[in-house]
């Protein structure tokens, strides 16, 4: 049984102000906190229809059904829900390749983006203060583990590069350089901008070099690529140069 206290904290936690005060954050299904039980985090507790956890029987917490409904965000729930608790400001690793993302607001952008770092090799994403946070539930979920093998940072990023300027900075931008004609060094900022306004114009006077994905279609009338997709298609061409 799930006491009223419980689902109260639980429920709550899909809120950033309540995953700050509380330090926790929510994964649901075995998938997702099986990939977060292999990793550094650390387990706060575990609602469980099924004992198939090797976890310590003092953080689990078996229950009906019933139960699962009540503190899952699911309209299927997924057999487990966990929580863990959110670990301590990391400070960045400016070396190699860096993404910097300036008010990304979807959660499933954000989570995909966290995935494609992991698959990349991308060590280190900066993230605006107006970024989604990354414990957002969707966020952890469209993350599929990846979540626990990137270090995210929230901070200032105007801050960041002008404290820093050895280091290039790349933006993504419409009226920018062939993305595959372009010269551009294999380490640095790359920034990508807000789904709707693109890259703010403060951090747009901070970027050396401006780079544009062309696009091949007949009409030429899409407007914009999604910025998760923009994040593969550019991650996908740096990677390309380094093996060739």
């Amino acid at each position: 049984m799930v006491s009223k206290s419980q689902i109260k904290l639980i429920t709550s936690l899909e809120q950033k102000k309540a995953r700050t005060k509380n330090k926790l954050f929510i994964v649901e299904g075995i998938k997702g906190i099986t990939e977060i039980l292999t990793s550094n985090y650390k387990l706060d507790s575990l609602y469980t229809t099924e004992e198939i956890f090797d976890v310590p029987a003092s953080k689990t917490n078996l229950i009906k059904e019933a139960d699962l409904k009540k503190i899952s965000r699911l309209k299927t729930p997924q057999t487990a829900v966990a929580l863990f608790k959110v670990p301590e400001v990391k400070t960045p690793d400016l070396n190699g390749l860096i993404i910097a993302l300036d008010g990304v607001r979807d959660p499933g952008n954000l989570g995909t983006i966290i995935r494609l770092c992991d698959w990349f090799g991308v060590k280190t994403l900066l993230c605006s203060k107006d970024t989604v946070d990354c414990y957002n539930p969707k966020v952890v979920q469209a993350s599929m583990g990846s979540i626990t093998r990137v270090r995210v940072v929230y901070l200032d990023l105007s801050q960041v590069i002008k404290d820093n300027p050895e280091i290039p900075v790349m933006g993504t931008f419409l009226e920018g350089e062939n993305l595959y004609e372009a010269n551009f060094p294999s380490s640095g900022i790359l920034v990508l901008g807000n789904e709707a306004n693109g890259i703010s114009r403060e951090l747009e006077r901070l970027v050396s070099r401006k780079l544009n994905i062309p696009q091949f279609g007949d009409s030429q009338n899409t407007e914009s690529l999604n910025v998760a997709t923009a994040t593969a298609v550019i991650l996908g061409e740096f990677r390309r140069r380094e093996n060739y």
